[in-house]
């Protein structure tokens, strides 16, 4: 098993997964802020969901014996509009998924089952994360902006509190 390549690949993933939580909290605030509060409580939902993954992530680099590289992949994007904060969700979960599947397969070539088997169970993460906002993406297109709105109305008026997880 060549170690180093893996190490080299789950802290690429590392490095994605804080990325996505810094961006995915950064959105959490703002659509909380705008009053889109099940969207936000979505955002909340999916940071919380990649804090676990960078968790086994890290957790695999040190039984590899390896240094945890603790710095996001890239900058929080400014983006406020709740149609285009979907959208991008939906492409970076969709690159995570080809990601995860790609260093799956690096994995395997060089003989790591355990990191192997690790990232396809991040994939089917990823997948869902992606399908939850491409849904929420197809909801927004068919009924237009206003379709968030209503959401926040009814858990409003349902005096449903918001999941915190």
């Amino acid at each position: 098993m060549d170690r180093s390549k893996s190490i080299e690949l789950l802290n690429t993933a590392i490095g994605d997964e804080l990325q996505a939580i810094h961006q995915y909290l950064y959105w959490h605030f703002h659509l909380e802020d705008q009053g889109l509060i099940p969207l936000a409580m979505l955002f909340r939902k999916t940071a919380i969901e990649e804090m676990h993954h960078l968790s086994k992530l890290s957790e695999r680099v040190l039984f590899l014996k390896g240094d945890i590289d603790m710095n996001p992949s890239g900058p929080v994007e400014r983006i406020t509009d709740p149609e285009a904060i979907v959208r991008r969700a939906a492409e970076m979960e969709s690159k995570s998924a080809d990601d995860y599947n790609n260093f799956a397969k690096q994995c395997s070539e060089h003989a790591d089952s355990a990191s192997k088997q690790l990232f396809e169970g991040l994939v089917a993460d990823e997948e869902r994360h992606f399908d939850g906002f491409d849904t929420r993406l197809d909801h927004i297109k068919a009924f237009g902006p206003q379709y968030l709105a209503l959401e926040s109305f009814q858990n409003s008026q349902n005096g449903a509190a918001p999941a915190a997880e």
